[in-house]
């Protein structure tokens, strides 16, 4: 039998004719592809940003705020962000920031295929959605212009904008516009300020293992951080430090040796605590001038007037005078109880526990236990134990004084490593204190306290409060008869007297209810006599007076009516400190400012202050009214300020019933005024005179702030006899004031 076969040359032609129809078909399904493709890439792209935007693009960046020395007083902030270079990352940080984020970073074009092709094929395991497998430019292009969903579209659209970002930034710009724009918990943004905010230092000096642990932070800043969660946040600092070690950064030795050190934070101040009413003025000024987003988003750099370390003395000074006070007074009990209005023990949080805790500062403290002769007490993260000692003077016992529950105010003695403290029991019956010190020469806000606590009353006392200035008013009194013609020696009577006002008549009284007869100027006012301030107010007429006022830069609204004379009129502890620095400046008024220069983002400068000089009287009347000042500390009203062994002149001021204590003075160099009182103008109480209550706090602060400086010396008043400069009767026991 004969098998068929098939002819050779027949069969070629369909062999053939197969291959081009596979062909073909390959050709129709890559074109396919390729269209489906660029159709999905012109869809993902539609509407994506241009990335020519990052050319021009300047992050949300702080403004700071610097005292008289460059030093950082306060910031404005959306976000808290120090814009730095690429040279201002450390390799430290860029190796471990590379290392568990982006391993081929410096070697890929935007985006890493097989990281995502492993990572969506772990995803469509898992039924998830496509996340990770993003390289750094990736995600800056995220940040920067997308969504944080994490669809296929987005993660299109990203890969896209990184491939255009790549082609048109190095990787250094690349890798800084990352460290700069990415967010790593509690509000800050970028890898310099993280740097300053935890560890409290520039970038450039991280070590490794701080590198490593804020390298970490991308991932999940709230999950990994190291203030509310420090347990997480080792295990993934040592996760970076292992792969460092895989990439071969480091050596096994030094992980090992990393690995087992412990987090250790040095979280910074908040620079706006040191001098918060100072910065809010800064911040209303700006604002009403610049606008709110430029303040809070421009990256302004302010350069101000402020001493860092004379608002040390001034803080200080005021709360420590203040609890002085409280101690004079008795223990008045009346505390808060958060367990009585309904909350918890381990929920409450006090607003002063934002703030760091420091020794020798004043801290509102709850109690949360008490047992026969002590209780223990908690602030922020430190807890102490009140024994009988820390609250003698109470004289009640722990006991029968406190409870928990209650809100108690202390003093830090001691702060502890372990979160022990060690603190004084004190009180917080809401009396007030406030102060203002500038610079004699130039008019420069050195200090500015505006009350007891900024945390818990925003109201600034120093330059928003009006209050009667009691006997601080008289020298403008003398100034005015002085500047027309008056001699320090001139005899005046001090003995009862009345004068007729339309209501009736008026008949003051000195305030020892005694009268010295014929006195010199001199004495009557270093002894804060009232009848002979009335006498000479009603001679040179009390408008006049008024006038010498607003010569001195007090813009108050004052009623010409004689009582003013004593100081019954209202007005600001900004503006008298001011007009008493005319009197050290030879008559000469410059106004005080607060602000010395402000630039822009890109260093121009937007404004510079050249505050205004103007005479308000003769150098002849200043220097005579410095040495009668004078004469207040030397033998007066403010004479324990003599104990001081400086150049210093002053006057204190009482009003009626004790409800304001002033002082205000000034050395060569530097004017200050302190003020003390209760914001509801009641009380605070018997004695309680501007010698008492605002004198030493003045003292205080003169103290520290003229230590181991030149303090200068007043120049004498010409045509005025030393010797008649003297007090008629030096040794009299000098007197107090009080407004009528």
């Amino acid at each position: 039998m004969e098998l068929y076969s098939p002819d050779p040359a027949s069969a070629q032609p369909d062999r053939h004719k197969l291959v081009g129809r596979v062909l073909f078909a390959l050709s129709v399904l890559v074109a396919a592809l390729a269209g489906t493709l660029t159709g999905l890439l012109l869809v993902y792209s539609t509407d994506l940003p241009q990335v020519e935007e990052l050319e021009r693009y300047r992050p949300s960046s702080v403004t700071e705020l610097y005292d008289d020395h460059g030093r950082v007083i306060g910031t404005f902030a959306l976000q808290k962000r120090v814009v730095a270079s690429y040279d201002d990352y450390p390799p430290v940080l860029r190796n471990s920031l590379i290392s568990i984020e982006d391993k081929d970073f410096y070697r890929h074009w935007g985006i890493n295929v097989w990281r995502i092709v492993g990572a969506a094929y772990r995803d469509i395991q898992s039924g998830g959605r496509v996340q990770g497998a993003s390289t750094l430019t990736m995600q800056l292009a995220r940040n920067l212009f997308l969504s944080p969903d994490r669809s296929f579209h987005r993660k299109i659209q990203e890969a896209l904008l990184a491939v255009q970002i790549e082609r048109r930034f190095t990787k250094p710009q690349i890798f800084t516009l990352y460290a700069n724009q990415i967010y790593l918990g509690h509000g800050v943004y970028g890898f310099e300020a993280a740097s300053q905010y935890y560890f409290s230092k520039p970038a450039k000096q991280l070590t490794l293992q701080e590198a490593a642990l804020l390298a970490g932070l991308p991932k999940s800043p709230t999950y990994y951080s190291p203030i509310n969660h420090p347990d997480r946040a080792l295990k993934r600092r040592n996760l970076v430090i292992n792969a460092l070690l895989e990439d071969g950064k480091i050596t096994a030795a030094q992980a090992n040796d990393l690995r087992n050190q412990p987090l250790e934070l040095k979280l910074a101040r908040d620079p706006n605590s040191l001098a918060p009413y100072f910065v809010e003025e800064i911040r209303r000024y700006l604002e009403n001038k610049y606008g709110s987003d430029q303040v809070h988003e421009g990256g302004l750099r302010v350069y101000t007037s402020l001493d860092m370390d004379l608002q040390r003395a001034a803080n200080q000074a005021v709360l420590d005078g203040l609890a002085a006070y409280e101690r004079r007074h008795g223990w008045k009990g009346r505390l808060e109880n958060v367990l009585a209005s309904g909350a918890t023990l381990a929920a409450y949080r006090h607003p002063d526990w934002d703030d760091d805790a420091e020794i020798n500062g004043y801290m509102h403290a709850l109690v949360t236990e008490v047992s026969p002769g002590s209780a223990t007490v908690k602030f922020g993260k430190y807890t102490a134990v009140l024994g009988p000692a820390d609250a003698a003077w109470a004289t009640k016992s722990i006991q029968d004084t406190l409870k928990p529950g209650d809100i108690v105010y202390v003093k830090v003695l001691a702060l502890g490593a372990d979160k022990k403290a060690h603190v004084s029991l004190e009180q917080d019956s809401g009396a007030q204190g406030a102060l203002v010190a500038l610079d004699n020469a130039t008019g420069a806000i050195k200090a500015m306290v505006g009350g007891r606590d900024f945390n818990l009353s925003k109201f600034n006392r120093a330059t928003q409060a009006l209050r009667q200035v009691g006997s601080s008013f008289k020298p403008y009194v003398y100034t005015a008869a002085i500047d027309q013609g008056a001699s320090p020696n001139d005899i005046v009577l001090d003995a009862p007297v009345s004068f007729p006002t339309a209501s009736g008549p008026y008949t003051p009284h000195n305030y020892d209810e005694k009268f010295e007869g014929n006195i010199t100027l001199r004495r009557a006012l270093a002894q804060s006599r009232n009848i002979p301030a009335l006498k000479l107010a009603d001679k040179i007429g009390i408008k006049t007076v008024l006038d010498y006022t607003r010569r001195f830069g007090v813009t108050s609204n004052i009623p010409p009516y004689l009582p003013i004379a004593l100081g019954a009129g209202e007005i600001t502890l900004f503006e008298q400190t001011a007009a008493y620095s005319v009197f050290p400046n030879d008559g000469v008024r410059i106004a005080p400012h607060y602000i010395t220069k402000v630039t822009d983002y890109e260093g121009r400068v937007l404004e510079e202050d050249f505050p205004e000089v103007k005479d308000v009287i003769s150098a002849r009347s200043a220097r005579i009214m410095t040495s009668m000042l004078s004469d207040v500390v030397q033998h007066g009203t403010g004479i324990a300020a003599n104990s001081l062994k400086l150049p210093l002149a002053g006057k204190t001021g009482t009003t009626n019933n004790f409800t304001d204590a002033w002082f205000m003075g000034f050395s060569p160099t530097l004017s200050c005024g302190v003020w003390v009182g209760f914001d509801e103008k009641r009380t605070l109480g018997a004695k309680e005179t501007g010698a008492r209550a605002a004198l030493p706090i003045w003292m205080d602060f003169m103290k520290t702030a003229l230590a181991g400086k030149d303090p200068g010396e007043f120049q004498p008043p010409p045509g005025v006899p030393a010797l008649a400069q003297k007090l008629d009767t030096p040794d009299a026991a000098p007197a107090e004031e009080e407004a009528q």
